[in-house]
């Protein structure tokens, strides 16, 4: 090599160096100040849950106000909201080269939605809510401080990753989840260092800096790895999958037939919470009402209802599908947990195992998200049980189908080659794909 190539291949390693600290500062920055916003959101949020969730259980005839609540809250997206009424699918669009503007609005909207909700005893989570947050912050500052298109995506992905660690202490499963929700089967590397940071700022800026104590759930024992054990695990989590399957068609329909039916939105909101009413006296327990954190403790600790997670899967549906505001993943949380309590009966197996189990299966069929709820089974429940739920999640997920609470996201690879979706096809679009 002449001695000018020897100069010149010096100087662009140099430069080559110098532009990958540039990334590397500037990606520590952006995503630190997502997610101190996102996580400070999210604290003011979880606190103000837990004083309303406490308002409610002191007064339990608040639950005769929610269809006023539903009203009330469907008044202020059809005078305020604009596209903010489309939640997490619009954060989702966005990235996935969307021309609309996510409003700033959305925050507060969405997170008084979701107090009102649960304070008249909706049924719903707290994902969606931090997510939206999380999102319309990360397009607030990136406005301000006039990022390329390229760095608004990242910026967003870092609002989606904030909102999930911060909301429920899993900075590493926010990490993945804000780069696998976008677009099933295809992970954005460019964005896992902007993601990560965002993500652990926001956990520490919730539990650290705003006092915030997450729920723990502790399992005492896994079984020792057996055939026998490993083949009751994959049948459990192909019914994970399917229940994952069923509520997110449910939610979906629901939603398409209280629009179609009822083109008043207030109405609609109305209606969804008499609904609500009449399963609580059909039910004769008020325990499917709100997060159903409860339920989710008496599937780690007791015995529960097998159909527990039944009722709390038609409770989530009605309330989510008439209108009303929240996530819906601590309710999948749920579903899931007491699922596996009561499959673990019929499969002789240990009853929290398979609850934890179900609790991030579930919730994986939902979001065809594998790896970001296979991080969070290890961050929640150590990493003792992680053949198990890894299996678990990987089988819920194929067995999920192409169904997604999300229907903005994109089906990048399809979950089967025998069953042909051109890439890029929304979730939402999927009617009854080909067979080859």
């Amino acid at each position: 090599m002449n001695p000018w190539s020897t100069r010149w291949f010096e100087i662009t390693k140099k430069r080559s160096y110098f532009a990958l600290w540039s990334t590397f500062i500037k990606w520590i920055v952006l995503g630190s100040v997502v997610g101190i916003l996102s996580g400070t959101a999210s604290a003011f949020f979880l606190k103000s849950l837990d004083y309303v969730t406490d308002v409610r259980l002191e007064h339990p005839g608040l639950l005769y106000l929610l269809p006023l609540g539903g009203v009330f809250v469907s008044f202020l997206y059809m005078r305020y909201g604009k596209n903010s009424a489309k939640g997490n699918n619009l954060i989702i669009e966005q990235i996935q080269d969307g021309q609309e503007t996510i409003p700033l609005r959305m925050a507060p909207l969405v997170l008084f939605g979701t107090l009102v909700t649960h304070l008249f005893g909706g049924s719903a989570g707290r994902e969606g809510t931090a997510v939206q947050m999380g999102g319309s912050l990360a397009e607030w500052f990136g406005k301000l401080i006039k990022i390329s298109p390229l760095d608004r995506k990242i910026l967003l992905m870092c609002g989606i990753s904030a909102g999930f660690g911060s909301i429920f202490g899993t900075p590493l499963a926010g990490t993945l989840f804000g780069l696998e929700v976008v677009t099933i089967g295809l992970i954005s590397q460019q964005a896992l260092l902007p993601c990560f940071v965002a993500s652990f700022v926001g956990d520490l800026v919730t539990t650290r800096l705003w006092g915030v104590h997450h729920t723990h759930y502790v399992v005492n024992e896994f079984p020792a790895l057996s055939l026998m054990i490993i083949l009751k695990v994959v049948l459990a989590s192909v019914i994970f999958g399917l229940v994952s399957m069923l509520f997110s068609e449910l939610t979906h329909f629901l939603k398409r037939t209280f629009t179609a039916r009822i083109s008043n939105p207030m109405i609609k909101g109305a209606v969804g919470g008499l609904i609500i009413i009449v399963l609580v006296f059909l039910v004769g327990s008020r325990d499917y009402l709100g997060l159903g954190i409860p339920l989710i403790k008496d599937s780690f600790e007791g015995d529960i209802s097998p159909f527990a997670f039944l009722w709390k899967l038609i409770f989530t549906a009605f309330t989510l599908g008439s209108g009303f505001q929240g996530g819906e993943v601590t309710p999948l949380f749920v579903i899931g947990a007491t699922l596996g309590n009561a499959l673990a009966e019929i499969l002789h197996v240990y009853g929290p195992f398979l609850g934890a189990l179900g609790f991030i299966a579930v919730f994986c069929g939902a979001t065809s998200t594998p790896i970001a709820c296979f991080l969070m089974g290890i961050e929640l429940f150590g990493s003792e049980g992680a053949i198990y739920m890894f299996i678990a999640c990987v089988v819920s997920y194929l067995f999920s189908g192409h169904s997604s609470i999300y229907t903005s996201q994109l089906i990048g690879v399809s979950k089967s080659q025998f069953i042909t979706i051109p890439q890029g096809t929304r979730i939402g679009t999927v009617k009854r794909p080909r067979k080859k």
